[in-house]
């Protein structure tokens, strides 16, 4: 049976743990569930992270990309979670879940979605500085380098 990747794009927190439960509630096919909690950093001065994007389009480019993570490996459930808005150090920004019957596959394909979203998601992000300085993200080669292994 095909896993159909749950994705939200969402300007409110989400529950981790709730998420994490109900990923794998009732199954008993799973054995192992990987996991990723990205969280808003507050080093360098940085007040506030806001995120913007296109609706629709961020949740069909996510919808696709999680689709592929599910092609990729024998998922057996797949939530990513990412939020938008004004975000401040120590709120969580994205949650990837993968769960699969085995440890590597779930482990695989999490790496893979966060290195996706890292340098390909359609997010833009502007950081807001103490003292009322502001800048937008821009792409570090570091991440294109580490998403580059999951080239085929």
């Amino acid at each position: 049976m095909p896993v159909i990747p749950r994705i939200l794009v969402q300007e409110a927190p989400f529950d981790a743990g709730a998420e994490t439960a109900a990923l794998h509630a009732g199954r008993d096919d799973v054995g192992g569930l990987a996991s990723f909690l990205g969280i808003c950093r507050g080093d360098g001065g940085l007040t506030a992270m806001v995120l913007e994007h296109y609706p629709g389009m961020t949740e069909r480019a996510l919808a696709r990309i999680a689709e592929e993570a599910c092609a990729r490996w024998p998922l057996t459930g797949c939530t990513v979670i990412h939020r938008h808005g004004r975000l401040v150090p120590g709120d969580p920004i994205v949650l990837v879940l993968t769960a699969s019957a085995h440890r590597q596959a779930a482990l695989e394909a999490c790496a893979f979605l966060i290195d996706w979203l890292k340098t390909k998601a359609p997010f833009w992000k502007r950081e807001e500085f103490a003292g009322g300085g502001a800048r937008w993200v821009e792409a570090k080669a570091e991440d294109d380098q580490a998403a580059s292994r999951w080239a085929r």
